[in-house]
């Protein structure tokens, strides 16, 4: 068996920590592994890394990297541009069996990056279990048993069982159904046979294929040009997620029940819900003081956050934003969203801290013809040999050693000390030591942006611009 871990998506449900630039699969919501890292951990439990693809975008490879530094094996590839679901698993079936060799008989677990599964033991025996009846040409969809009568999921309806045996685990797919207002959510739960649509499936490539050329002809039309040819027209395919390309209009679709305990993190609700309660049933985070504060999530980063008399609601403060939302009205968080955006808000795509290859970089402030940063450099890392015509910096050590290349000289800096970096002058910032480089960076000039970039050498591939 081999999976695919798809780890390209953008979400914005869970903003204003989870933006574009820095999605929720990188988060570390629940502990101290990013919720990517748990799904990479749990398929250790079964396979090998070098059975392992991670799909991403090119802005993503480096936080994917990071996340998982401390491992080797597994098979990373970007996207050329995101097309949802349908389309990048072409892609990495494509990537998988013509460039890395696998065997298109073999079954391949398909997986999203950011979800919570508990126990693992139960998911990792339930997918092995499941691996005879993809051989069998099934596209295998995972249900997991509902708990509750849930509006947020799509469910789907058991058919026909596959099994010979009485003990049966394994169902045809009688249909696909949209998210059920409550009452049909309740008759759901009551008749029985449903399951809640976890985006989790196994197939091998032979049989996708083969549904494929039935069902979405547009992708298949590409997909069996080869990779190369496909990367090439990619921004040809549809948008469109695997569920509605194949697996609602396949006939050759199972369900596997899947008895664990799954959350999606799709909103702050379901996140609440994951995270520890206090004797008031409130989840707490930061510096944070309450009086008479009931069954709320209040998360803080730097600010002192203080509550009085509130009750049923979700609080999530970052450096440049904070939301406040009543529970349950979280999922009008994406229209939020979608709105900032139409207005022309940064703070709906980025955070003020960026990360990059190098380490990262935080706008502490900003004005007309000025600009200040905090920027941290990873021990050994380097930033791209590189000019600006609109800017000059100005750069103070407060933490480490920088060894600093200003046109062809070269010199080693030390905390409190400092140098200034002429507009239209190439220069390059490196941490030759063993702990991070911390600088800060003031601009000046006429124009800030980051576009305002001119790389002569890049150490991490990274294009001219």
């Amino acid at each position: 068996m081999k999976a695919i871990i798809l780890a390209g998506g953008s979400g914005t449900r869970l903003w204003p920590l989870s933006r574009k630039d820095y999605p929720k699969q990188f988060l570390k919501l629940n502990g101290e592994r990013s919720l990517l890292r748990q799904t990479f951990d749990r398929l250790l439990t079964f396979l090998r890394p070098e059975d392992i693809l991670i799909l991403t975008c090119e802005d993503y490879k480096f936080h994917v990297k990071e996340h998982l530094s401390d491992t080797n094996g597994y098979h990373l590839l970007c996207e050329p541009l995101g097309r949802n679901t349908g389309p990048a698993i072409a892609y990495g079936f494509k990537y998988a069996c013509e460039v890395l060799g696998f065997d298109p008989q073999e079954a391949f677990l398909i997986c999203p990056s950011d979800h919570l599964i508990e126990p693992v033991e139960t998911f990792a025996s339930t997918v092995q279990a499941a691996e005879k009846i993809a051989q069998e040409n099934y596209l295998v969809t995972f249900g997991i048993s509902p708990k509750r009568p849930e509006t947020g999921y799509g469910y789907i309806k058991q058919g026909e069982p596959l099994c010979k045996n009485k003990e049966c685990f394994a169902y045809k797919v009688a249909r696909f159904t949209e998210k059920p207002d409550l009452e049909t959510a309740k008759s759901y739960l009551a008749e029985g046979g449903y399951y809640w649509n976890a985006g989790i499936f196994l197939f091998t490539p032979e049989t996708f294929a083969k549904e494929l050329s039935k069902c979405a002809p547009d992708i298949y039309g590409l997909y069996e040009k080869g990779f190369a040819a496909m990367g090439k027209e990619f921004a040809q395919m549809p948008d469109i997620s695997i569920d509605y390309a194949l697996m609602e209009k396949s006939t050759q679709v199972a369900v596997v029940p899947l008895d664990v305990y799954w959350n999606d993190i799709g909103s702050w609700d379901a996140l609440f819900d994951v995270l520890q309660k206090d004797e008031h049933g409130n989840a707490k985070t930061g510096r944070v003081i309450s009086i008479e504060t009931q069954n709320s999530m209040i998360l803080g980063q730097k600010r002192l956050i203080a509550t009085i008399g509130i009750e049923d609601h979700l609080v999530v403060e970052t450096p440049d934003a904070i939301l406040i939302v009543k529970r349950g009205d979280a999922q009008k968080v994406s229209q939020l969203v979608k709105s900032l955006r139409e207005e022309g808000y940064p703070e709906a795509l980025e955070h003020v801290t960026t990360y990059r290859p190098w380490g990262s970089y935080t706008v502490l402030e900003a004005g007309p013809r000025y600009k200040i940063k905090r920027i941290v450099v990873k021990p050994g890392e380097r930033l791209s040999l590189q000019m600006h015509y609109h800017r000059s910096e100005h750069w103070v050590v407060v933490r480490g050693t920088a060894k600093v290349q200003i046109g062809d000289e070269e010199m080693f800096l030390h905390e409190n000390e400092s140098i200034f970096v002429p507009k239209s002058t190439k220069h390059r910032l490196e941490n030759p030591g063993k702990i991070p480089l911390e600088i800060i960076e003031v601009q000046n000039g006429e124009y800030l942006g980051e576009d305002d970039i001119v790389r002569f050498d890049d150490i991490y591939g990274r294009s001219k611009k």
